[in-house]
């Protein structure tokens, strides 16, 4: 199992802590999809909220502009195809 510090979100630019890209990189989505293997919703209630959390962080630091397409980099790739 991977360390659940590795590939994690830094805070407040929502980049990856190991590999520097945009969070949740593709090592931090599988990560979550174990995590949270065989319960879909659990795992989308709990990128909305980071989605959220980012949204407010990622405006603050964008001098009041929110970011976009930010709903396809939390949960967009998690919902079931």
């Amino acid at each position: 199992m991977t360390d659940r510090s590795e590939h994690a979100a830094m805070k407040p630019a929502w980049r990856c802590r190991t590999c520097g890209i945009a969070w949740p990189c593709s090592a931090a989505k599988l990560r979550l999809l174990g995590e949270y293997r065989g319960r879909r919703a659990e795992l989308i209630e709990h990128l909305r909220q980071l989605q959220a959390e980012a949204t407010e962080e990622l405006t603050d630091l964008h001098g009041g502009t929110p970011p976009g397409s930010l709903t396809e980099r939390f949960t967009g790739w998690a919902q079931a195809r």
